[in-house]
């Protein structure tokens, strides 16, 4: 993989989407970084892993990005739907797929030396983690959809959760049930493709009857 190292840029994301598959985009700070939802991704210089990889588009890429990355970082992290990854409840990473063509554009943003409050922290050397990134992200996006989704679903904490589903004003809760062939969220027997998933606890108690 070719990688292009940057010391300041507005986002990798901007730069890698002008790159052929095969490429990658590191930067030590982000003057505008983005995650899902036009949602901004700020760390200081230096504290972060940033980087953005070209690879060849496919089907269920952001949950294939998932599992790479948190087979990357390591057992103990989980998967939120759709693309966050945490420790022990506490955010790690967030991850962003953009489609360009027969291109895909995945960001990573991994806190490694600072965190937002409440955030977590991996204590793992930047290029040591760049590499085995790397090298996951091209087994699992040559990997099948049952794989993938096989490994989503081992890893997920959202599964089984008591959750609240935001998008648009429209606000209902449920049990999150299942992971479609395509990515979707079952919750409460309602198909969610969009919006924000917030964990509750504890589960509210089933109704008698």
């Amino acid at each position: 993989m070719r990688v292009i190292r940057l010391a300041i840029t507005p986002s990798t994301q901007d730069v890698a989407r002008r790159l052929p598959v095969g490429s990658a985009v590191v930067a030590d700070h982000q003057t505008s970084g983005r995650g899902r939802l036009g949602r901004a991704w700020d760390s200081p210089p230096g504290a972060s892993l940033l980087a953005s990889f070209v690879l060849p588009f496919r089907d269920l890429a952001l949950f294939a990005a998932g599992v790479a990355a948190a087979r990357a970082c390591g057992p103990e992290v989980r998967l939120k739907w759709p693309n966050d990854l945490y420790v022990e409840g506490q955010k790690l990473a967030g991850l962003l797929a953009e489609r360009h063509g027969d291109r895909c554009v995945v960001g990573i943003g991994i806190n490694l030396s600072w965190a937002p409050e409440g955030a977590a922290m991996l204590d793992r050397d930047r290029e040591e983690l760049l590499a085995d990134l790397a090298g996951e992200l091209e087994d699992w996006f040559g990997a099948t959809d049952e794989a993938i989704l096989g490994a989503w679903r081992e890893r997920s904490m959202t599964l089984g959760s008591w959750v609240r589903i935001e998008l648009d004003g429209d606000r209902f809760e449920g049990l999150a049930e299942a992971i479609e062939n395509d990515g979707a969220l079952i919750v409460g027997g309602r198909r969610v493709t969009v919006g924000d998933v917030v964990h509750l606890r504890p589960a509210p108690p089933l109704a008698a009857g």
